[in-house]
């Protein structure tokens, strides 16, 4: 069985790198470390199919040191030990380099195995991870390595590997392929960033165009049904997935329907519904909230609405509430003022309840002040009566501030006429 395409045509060196400019090209650091063959260990962040594994594979081709491999998801700690006993033997004298992918799933023990031998430089470690190292790698080994940040694969050069591809299968096939400009870039753009899978699509396209004539001719039917949903990269344990909520609330609050309908789009094509409905709650309350109060009821109402129909038709309710949300004026006047009344209370102040205000029915014998002297608001002129209801040591704090818009501008109006 032939090995997929990505890894059949892997590049051989640093210039035949789809995208990583920012690292790579002429000049740029990490180039400069591999050219030095001064190789440090390192750390290897980003996305899958940007590159990772194939600078890893050059940086090991340029290095007298001996390669291994490991994958996290896989090895054991046994594995581990295997790579270390070979510091000490004929093939691990000028230093072992080890590739560790996916090194998130190591636990805390696993990798401080590695610890000792990479601070005395007998072994060189290259890991990788799709999440991000400064919460999945423990510290230690941070402290030890240099972190390099892979991006997804600009549109341009992915379209580079996907022309490059086809090339290569028309020479492989013994035929002529007929791809447009326009296919290529869309398999291009439709990857994500992610070229390994664009590879992948241009080798499904070849397969599933073949016929018994001399040439292959790949349509753009082809194209869009072999790489749909191609480019929704999202992990429900993952970065992605809290990147993609805290967008879709970012989003909401910048008052930019576009950018949050995009992000609600991208939760719900992957299922997470839950997730779409709780930020559409909580957006409406902190960052609406008394600018437009009438709103909460009505997301409540649309995401009532969409756990009961589901999808594919729970997107429109909730399409309307994203855009609902955006439209309306902003207001974190009760965000604000509860956030500060917590501090308060986690101080631990204010711990007596004004006597006025306390649920008495008798004085008992200590209280030389007899009476409650609650006073009773409904009782006077325009429903209020001045009376202090904080206790003692917060008698004269104000959490709350009116916000600048108009709906809250009209109670300090009233109010203000009322209190005087």
């Amino acid at each position: 069985m032939s090995a997929p395409l990505a890894d059949r045509i892997r590049p051989k060196n640093l210039d035949e790198i789809a995208g990583q400019s920012h690292l790579i090209a002429p000049g740029k650091p990490l180039r400069r470390i591999i050219e030095s063959g001064e190789i440090p260990n390192m750390v290897f962040y980003g996305p899958s199919g940007v590159g990772k594994t194939t600078v890893a594979s050059i940086i090991a081709q340029n290095t007298n040191k001996k390669l291994y491999k490991l994958n996290a998801t896989t090895a054991s700690s046994s594995d581990i030990k295997d790579i270390i006993a070979q510091t000490e033997t004929f093939l691990g004298m000028n230093g072992i380099l080890l590739y560790l992918d996916e090194i998130q799933y190591f636990n805390k023990k696993q990798q401080q195995t590695l610890l000792e031998f990479i601070e005395n430089g007998k072994i060189t470690l290259i890991a990788s991870t799709t999440e991000n190292p400064y919460f999945y790698v423990y510290n230690a080994i941070l402290s030890r390595s240099t972190v390099f940040e892979f991006k997804p694969v600009e549109k341009n050069d992915t379209a580079k590997a996907v022309r490059r591809a086809f090339d290569i299968l028309s020479v492989e096939k013994g035929k002529k392929i007929n791809v447009s400009d326009e296919v290529i870039n869309y398999i291009a753009s439709s990857c994500g960033g992610d070229v390994r899978k664009s590879l992948n699509c241009a080798e499904l396209c070849v397969i599933s165009s073949q016929d018994d004539s001399d040439t292959i001719d790949i349509s753009m039917e082809f194209a869009q049904a072999l790489s749909q949903k191609s480019s929704i990269h999202f992990d429900k344990d993952g970065d992605e997935h809290y990147d993609a909520i805290s967008a879709l609330q970012k989003s909401m609050r910048g008052s930019d329907p576009d950018a949050a309908l995009f992000y609600l789009a991208k939760l719900l094509q992957a299922g997470d519904i839950s997730s779409a409905c709780r930020r559409l709650l909580v957006c409406a309350c902190e960052d609406v909230g008394l600018a437009y109060p009438q709103i909460i009821p009505i997301v409540k109402s649309c995401v009532d609405i969409a756990l009961q129909v589901g999808m594919p038709e729970a997107r429109i309710p909730l399409a309307d509430a994203v855009v609902m949300v955006c439209n309306a004026p902003k207001s974190n006047s009760a965000y604000m003022a509860i956030n500060s009344a917590f501090a308060d209370v986690q101080a631990g102040k204010g711990k007596q309840v004004p006597r006025n205000l306390q649920n008495m029915h008798y004085d008992s014998h200590e209280v030389q002040n007899k009476g409650q002297h609650y006073l009773y608001p409904h009782s006077y002129e325009n429903h209020y009566i001045k009376q202090q209801y904080l206790p003692d040591d917060l008698k004269n704090t104000r959490y709350y501030e009116y916000g600048d818009n108009k709906n809250e501008q009209l109670f300090k109006q009233y109010w203000d006429k009322i209190k005087k």
